[in-house]
């Protein structure tokens, strides 16, 4: 059984696009960008805290978004559904994303919550296409 979700690929003014993904997560919507590129999937700091979401500090300094030291924590979200797809109890990086979002609105984009990384997509064997926009999930 799979999951099919529509993408929604955004402009970036000559900078390339970026594929947005609905999610529900805290029984609420969220968007979060589709990045093949990360390793795992990574949440807003500020995003988690006004969800009262539990987080806790890592030892390990991420690399990515330009930076090879920047501190973070992670957080274990107990229940992420995507479509048809319910993820239960994963664990996520915490990172302050907040200039992310701080260009998505001067390019008027909605912000993120985050980003969906190759963790969830390599695990739920997705499948993505760019020239129909939609994003594929396999339940396992």
């Amino acid at each position: 059984m799979t999951t099919t979700v529509p993408l929604h690929i955004i402009d970036l003014h000559e900078d390339g696009f970026h594929p947005l993904v609905e999610v529900s997560i805290f029984g609420k919507s969220f968007t979060l960008v589709l990045d093949t590129g990360a390793s795992k999937t990574a949440f807003d700091h500020g995003a988690l805290l006004n969800e009262d979401a539990k987080l806790e500090v890592s030892d390990r300094l991420s690399t990515g978004l330009g930076t090879n030291d920047m501190v973070s924590s992670t957080a274990i979200i107990s229940d992420m559904q995507i479509g048809e797809l319910h993820i239960d109890e994963f664990e996520v990086a915490v990172l302050d994303l907040s200039t992310i979002n701080i260009a998505y609105r001067q390019l008027n984009h909605p912000e993120v919550l985050g980003v969906l990384g190759g963790d969830i997509l390599m695990k739920y064997r997705a499948v993505i296409d760019y020239g129909v926009g939609t994003l594929t999930l396999a339940h396992i």
